[in-house]
């Protein structure tokens, strides 16, 4: 569980140097893991609603319940969300190519995925208390964009051989 708080704390330092290096040195499943834990922080939200609107009576209902919404709700945020990372990784590691970085693909999605934890807790946060529309999710990518930028640039470039 520590590798997980030290993640995050280090998550939300980014861009600063040091707390890229740190992340990069952590591995991809703890990435994964993390991402896992973080959308299901931000799924209690809707799942709150979804229980409050249903009014869930009994134990078996409720259980059923939570199967609905796992297949349904969290898995299909789970698969949107890594396609998207995998997008925005694919063009950091193009933009990074056109500006002589060596960063590979595995490390812009790791860097991506570790981007979105400010957007994440934001709506997470503030699905409590406003519905989020598309405006929302424009700045979180900007916001994401811009991070992956400011790291993209913190690795030096290439030597000329």
């Amino acid at each position: 569980m520590k590798v997980f708080w030290e993640a995050f704390i280090q998550s939300i330092q980014l861009p600063k140097r040091k707390a890229v290096f740190a992340l990069n040195r952590i591995g991809m499943d703890v990435v994964v893991i993390y991402l896992f834990i973080l959308l299901a922080i931000a799924s209690i939200p809707e799942l709150i609603e979804q229980i409050s609107s249903n009014q869930v009576d009994s134990q078996l209902h409720t259980f059923f319940f939570l199967i609905f919404f796992f297949i349904f709700y969290y898995l299909i945020i789970l698969i949107i969300v890594f396609s998207s990372l995998s997008v925005i990784a694919y063009l950091g590691t193009l933009f990074a190519t056109a500006t002589k970085r060596r960063l590979q693909f595995g490390l812009m999605w790791k860097m991506t995925a570790f981007a979105t934890t400010i957007p994440i807790i934001a709506f997470t946060i503030l699905s409590f208390f406003l519905p989020l529309s598309i405006l929302f999710l424009t700045i979180a990518t900007l916001f994401i964009f811009y991070l992956l930028l400011k790291i993209i640039f913190i690795y030096p470039k290439l030597k000329k051989q």
